[in-house]
């Protein structure tokens, strides 16, 4: 019987959290289609997010594509196809590599921002003042982080995928001496503007989940200090495990 208990209580509380999460995303959508629009909030988190995160995800780049070149040469080179280097690890990163690693690295820095910044506010009753202030805490705390991540995650993406690319060359032709031409041609042949478009729609999905989960997991902060470093730590792990989910069902989709 205490096994039987566990399993309802489990699913009645999964459910429960199921149905405040979907309406919050009722309540985004709501106050979407409302004014006002406080414009220096989306700037300052676009700033946040995408300008702020741009050398971990360039140094996160350029390590990935170096370490892939020199895993698919050794690979490729047990069959003598070491010329297929550069068009196979790009079309890694531009599906694969790039948005997903991307938004990883964007939800350990800015998405566990978003959900303390969040979560203190809430504890500390700051959410409220705004509320009484005429502010909805909706339209200044949680649509400018989620409007801000649909735009500069796809940038971030394609700087990944860029950086990647670079540390790909520098490792294939100049460390292995694969021959540049023969390099490049074969990314010319192998890769398509869709490999690339494909990936940045992922980005922009990956970054919707980023910053709902995390101003999500904030706004239902509570228990002070401890909660919010609770909130934060579930909402690193939900993101990320959502993203590596919700990637392969993209990837079944789209190819």
């Amino acid at each position: 019987m205490r096994l039987f208990a566990y399993i309802g209580r489990f699913t009645l509380d999964f459910l429960e959290k199921l149905g405040d999460f979907a309406l919050f995303c009722y309540s985004i959508l709501y106050w979407m289609t409302r004014g006002p629009v406080y414009v220096s909030q989306y700037f300052k988190q676009m700033e946040f997010i995408g300008v702020k995160s741009l050398s971990v995800v360039l140094l996160t780049g350029v390590f990935t594509g170096m370490v892939s070149a020199l895993q698919t040469h050794y690979g490729f080179s047990l069959f003598g196809a070491e010329s297929l280097v550069g068009s196979t690890t790009t079309l890694g990163l531009f599906r694969e590599l790039g948005p997903v690693l991307a938004s990883l690295m964007v939800t350990a820095r800015a998405g566990s921002a978003m959900t303390a910044e969040i979560g203190t506010m809430k504890v500390t009753e700051q959410v409220d003042a705004l509320t009484v202030m005429g502010v909805n805490p909706f339209q200044y705390l949680v649509l400018p982080r989620i409007a801000a991540s649909l735009i500069m995650m796809p940038m971030l993406a394609l700087v990944f995928n860029a950086i990647g690319v670079a540390g790909t060359y520098l490792v294939g032709v100049v460390f292995l001496d694969i021959d540049r031409g023969v390099f490049m041609a074969k990314i010319a042949d192998y890769v398509y503007l869709s490999d690339l478009t494909t990936g940045l729609t992922k980005a922009v999905c990956f970054g919707l989940i980023l910053s709902t989960v995390g101003c999500y997991k904030g706004y239902g902060t509570t228990g002070g200090a401890e909660g919010v470093g609770k909130s934060t730590t579930g909402s690193v792990v939900i993101s990320s495990v959502s993203i590596l989910i919700a990637d392969y069902f993209l990837t079944a989709v789209m190819y």
